[in-house]
């Protein structure tokens, strides 16, 4: 579904923007994600609304961390892999969330900052498409939060899994545009 509305109280959820996702080779490529979620990100900071900068961590152990059949084991991240990207200038009004699951609210603080603020309506980005903003979308809806998807500010490591979750999962959970169409609407709240 096109984007008709932005509410009036509506945040920015940017999903795992940090130094070892970034890295990665995504579709498009994540240079692209980076640039128009900083353009939200000024544009959401202009208009006074919140910003949510989401990372994906674990404890050192591991312990933590999703442990089922099909999720690979051995990872051993680089150091600073979670650091959210230098880029984003974040301030310290905005809010910070560590999540270890896909969804940014499955086991964090996430809806509990949104509600007390008053918002609404979430527009998310980030990277990957078809799990972190996928993942934090669906419980997102599940919240009954009007769900806006900024379609040129996310990306994915496969180009099938961007155009599902593009063409045939977010549409069925809230509005998709561009960042463009995003940032005016939102002006115009």
């Amino acid at each position: 579904m096109a984007i008709t509305a932005l509410d009036k109280q509506t945040a920015l959820v940017i999903i795992d923007l940090q130094k070892g996702i970034v890295g990665m080779e995504t579709v498009p490529p994540a240079a692209t994600v980076v640039a128009n979620a900083i353009a939200l990100i000024q544009a959401f900071r202009k208009e006074n609304l919140p910003v949510v900068a989401v990372n994906v961590s674990f404890a050192p152990d591991f312990s933590d961390a999703i442990r089922t059949r099909n999720e690979k084991g051995g990872f051993a991240p680089p150091a600073g892999w979670d650091e959210l990207i230098p880029e984003l200038d974040l301030q310290p009004s905005d809010i910070r969330i560590t999540k270890r699951n896909w969804s940014a609210f499955y086991g964090t603080a996430l809806d509990l900052h949104l509600r007390r603020r008053g918002i609404t309506n979430i527009v998310l980005c980030g990277i990957a498409t078809s799990i972190g903003v996928e993942g934090t979308a669906r419980s997102a809806h599940e919240r009954a939060y009007n769900v806006t998807f900024a379609s040129d500010a996310m990306s994915d490591s496969l180009q099938s899994a961007q155009e599902h979750s593009l063409k045939v999962i977010f549409p069925r959970i809230g509005e998709v545009g561009t960042t463009e169409e995003i940032i005016r609407l939102l002006q115009a709240r």
